[in-house]
Order: structure tokens, then sequence, then C-alpha cells
């Protein structure tokens, strides 16, 4: 954390001159409010509980979606990159919709789901599911094969093979796939929230867009930035974690 002090002058930097601008009439206050103002807009939403409140139903609906994606692309990854008829099975239906970007699924989730948390989850997942599996497959196919030629000739059976050696030899492309998932989860839940939610943090940013609250507007904008830093840096440490038996560590 201590290397990224550059990085950290730099966004202050950037404050800054957004504060100055804004102040000298550089550029519209109406739409760009001074960062002063949307601090301040910021501590008295979060001191009366609206934005905890939205921002909690967003983290809830990003957690059960990324659990469903993990529970369902990790064994699904193994079985792909261990067994060929699985992978010419599953492959040429992840290929047709994996493009598919999971905002487009939104309309058909309604449709059958309607405008609840189950339709929000259902999308997190979809759109969580193939990082996961696609990284899962690729560490599978990864796996030095002395390991697992190792592993027979111990008389390790097969199963028992991809659950001890295969995958915490996988599990670096594994975890990278969840990390990346993260990411894509936090973007799809407010997309879907602004386009079909009445909470959540999305609901929040377009709610405030709609009564002309900027500053509050902005706040609702810098926390999910301030979110998405701290989820990647908690996995990051989750990683390291795990993967301490490498002997190196994720730069944090």
């Amino acid at each position: 954390m201590i290397r990224r002090w550059p990085g950290f002058l730099l966004f202050v930097f950037i404050l800054l001159a957004w504060e100055c601008a804004s102040a000298f009439n550089w550029v519209d206050q109406v739409s760009i409010p001074r960062v002063s103002a949307i601090a301040q807009a910021w501590a008295a939403s979060v001191q009366d509980g609206r934005l905890l409140a939205a921002l909690g139903s967003t983290l809830g609906r990003i957690i059960c979606g990324f659990a469903v994606a993990a529970l369902v692309a990790v064994p699904l990854g193994l079985a792909m990159g261990s067994f060929a008829l699985v992978y010419r099975l599953i492959e040429p239906l992840t290929e047709f919709v994996r493009p598919i970007p999971a905002a487009a699924y939104i309309p058909v989730a309604i449709l059958f789901l309607g405008i609840g948390d189950e339709m929000k989850v259902f999308v997190v997942a979809l759109a969580c599911l193939f990082p996961i599996l696609l990284n899962t497959y690729g560490g599978v196919r990864g796996v030095d094969p002395v390991l697992i030629d190792t592993g027979r000739t111990f008389g390790v059976p097969r199963l028992q093979a991809l659950r001890q050696i295969v995958l915490p030899a996988a599990l670096p492309s594994i975890l990278t796939g969840m990390r990346i998932s993260l990411g894509i989860a936090l973007i799809v839940a407010v997309v879907a929230e602004m386009i079909a939610g009445n909470s959540g943090i999305g609901y929040y940013i377009l709610d405030m867009q709609r009564s002309f609250r900027i500053p509050d507007m902005f706040a609702g904008i810098f926390t999910l930035g301030l979110v998405g830093f701290i989820i990647n840096f908690a996995f990051l440490k989750i990683e390291q974690h795990f993967l301490r038996w490498r002997g190196t560590s994720v730069e944090t």
C-alpha cells in the first residue's frame, strides 16, 4: 500500500484541480459541483443512513450472485479441463452465450423473475459465471502433467487427484477469475438497479440525478469507486493468503 503513494497523490491533485475549477467557475457548478459540496452531501447521506442502506442492498445482491456463480463455475471448469467429453459438450454453448453482455439479459430476466432481488442476483451470477469458468478451465489445462503423472504413479484415484493435485495447482487462475468477476458484478448490479430497481446504490444515483441533487449523485458515484477499490484490495489479501505456498506475494 505504501508503494502506491504516487497514485494517491495524483488522485488528490485531481480532486484539488476539480475543487478549484468549480470554485472559480471554470466549469458549470450546477453540473460539476465542488468536491467540498460532494463531501458534505456524502457525510449527510451517510449520517441519515440512506447511502449505507442503498449500498447494503447492492452488496447483498453482489455476494449472492457471486457465490452462485463460483459454486457453478469452479466445478464445471474443473470438469471441462479434466474430461474431454464435458468440454466438447459445454464449449459450444459457452462460446455462444459468453459474448452477450449480461445487461442484455435484464429485459428477459424481468419477464421471468420480475424486478425484485431474484432478477438482479441472476444477472450478476450470469455475468460472473464465465470469467470464473474460463479461468478455471485455463488453470486446469495449464497444470504441469508431471504432477498428474506423479499422482498416478502413487495410485491416486482420478477424482482424488482432481481435488488434491489439479485444484491447488489451478487455484491462482481460479482466484484471478474470481477477482475479475467481482468488478463485473459491481457494474452489472448497478446497471440492473438503474434499469429496474427501487433500491440499491444504482437506483440511489439515478434517483438523485432525477431529483437534480447533483452533489448526492456524485457522492454515490464516489462511493462506488471506493467500494470497488476496497473489494479489490480485500480480495488481493485473500489471494495472497491462499497462495502463500508459492513463496511470492501479490503486491498490494
